[in-house]
């Protein structure tokens, strides 16, 4: 299984009167969001889920990436909010689902969790050692047998910037 850990856009800055959850993406942060998906698309990549975290602006990310069909399916998960935990996931989605060995997932989020997962799954903890920055990607392969984590594979790790 692949992982593509997508980091939401830019969103507008925490201020006073807005909820961190309700944080929009900026026009820019919209545009250059765009941007990538059309360059992802370009590269063939296909997901065949988009599992997103609830807040608005790695929502918003996430339909971004539905419109320029690089999956059909989406999904929200409370486990990729900022609070949420890989072993939560893992527990509820790998071992009950069962999903083939070949399925790409891209899993869109937020910082510095999204790079503590990958850190998790690649060295067995996390090492605040990756950066992701906003609107770019991590792809892991996750082993077919036994536990992901400490077990996993990096094989991508691109800013935005490589996508325009």
């Amino acid at each position: 299984m692949e992982l593509y850990l997508i980091r939401h856009g830019i969103a507008v800055e925490k201020q006073a009167g807005i909820k961190d959850e309700e944080r929009e993406l900026t026009p820019e942060g919209r545009e250059k969001t765009e941007k990538v998906a059309q360059r992802l698309k370009k590269l063939g990549l296909q997901f065949d889920l988009i599992v997103t975290s609830p807040l608005v602006r790695a929502r918003q990310t996430a339909d971004i990436l539905l419109q320029a069909k690089l999956s059909s399916q989406l999904e929200v998960s409370n486990h990729l909010a900022p609070n949420g935990h890989i072993s939560s996931w893992l527990d509820y989605w790998l071992k009950p689902r069962n999903l083939p060995p070949n399925t790409q997932l891209a899993l869109v989020g937020h910082e510095p969790c999204l790079s503590n997962w990958a850190e998790i799954l690649l060295w067995g903890e996390a090492k605040n050692s990756l950066v992701l920055k906003k609107a770019g990607m991590i792809g892991v392969k996750l082993p077919e047998i036994g536990s992901p984590v400490g077990s996993s594979q990096m094989f991508w790790l691109t800013p935005p910037r490589y996508l325009l």
